[in-house]
């Protein structure tokens, strides 16, 4: 079994006041963009970390076959919001895909690159997704081995440390096409200009 965890607890700081995780993605908030995008590919769970209140990105999410977790101690940095949305997996998974909501080209095809590429037996329990041109980026593959160091991060610590630390061999590359896999927008000026090189959808 392999779960989606859509990290989506954090704080815009740098957005002035508006909700990065709103912003259009062809026409929908970015949050329920991501969301689908995780429901449509082979994940059998998809499950979006969120902070305590959330009413708005609640109603982003309305109808759709998510499970919502609560980052309780979310205002301590993403080491929190790995921790809720590993706690909330069945004991059984093999592996979770973590999920950043400020990355609008990921869709489920890169999602499905990373569950294909997947395979404990044969040593590949990390998969990163890659830019074409080899720069690592999101989404990430964990495997079941590593859920216990992933829960103990703190703070805003990411996954890198993990990742850096993980047995020589176990972590491989997954490309995915263009810069999906680096292209996160943090302020109005990087969703404006994202929207307009795209037709301004």
């Amino acid at each position: 079994m392999v779960a989606a965890i859509l990290l989506a607890a954090g704080e815009a700081r740098r957005m002035r006041g508006r909700d990065k995780l709103l912003e259009a993605v062809g026409g929908r908030p970015a949050l329920r963009h991501a969301a689908e995008a995780a429901l449509a590919s082979r994940a059998d769970r998809v499950l979006v970390v969120l902070p305590p209140e959330a009413a708005p990105r609640r109603e982003a999410l309305a109808g759709a076959a998510v499970e919502i977790v609560v980052a309780a101690d979310c205002t301590e940095g993403m080491a929190a919001s790995l921790r809720a949305g590993l706690e909330a997996v069945d004991p059984g998974t093999d592996a979770v895909v973590i999920l950043l909501a400020d990355m609008p080209e990921i869709g489920s095809e890169a999602i499905d690159r990373l569950i294909a590429a997947f395979d404990p037996a044969a040593g590949r329990e990390i998969l990163r997704a890659t830019a074409a041109d080899g720069r690592p980026g999101h989404p990430v593959l964990f495997g079941r081995r590593f859920f216990g160091q992933l829960a103990a991060l703190k703070g805003d610590r990411g996954a890198r440390s993990v990742i850096a630390g993980a047995p020589a061999g176990s972590v491989r590359h997954v490309p995915i096409a263009g810069r999906a896999a680096l292209l996160d927008l943090d302020t109005p000026e990087d969703w404006d200009a994202w929207r307009a090189g795209r037709g301004g959808s």
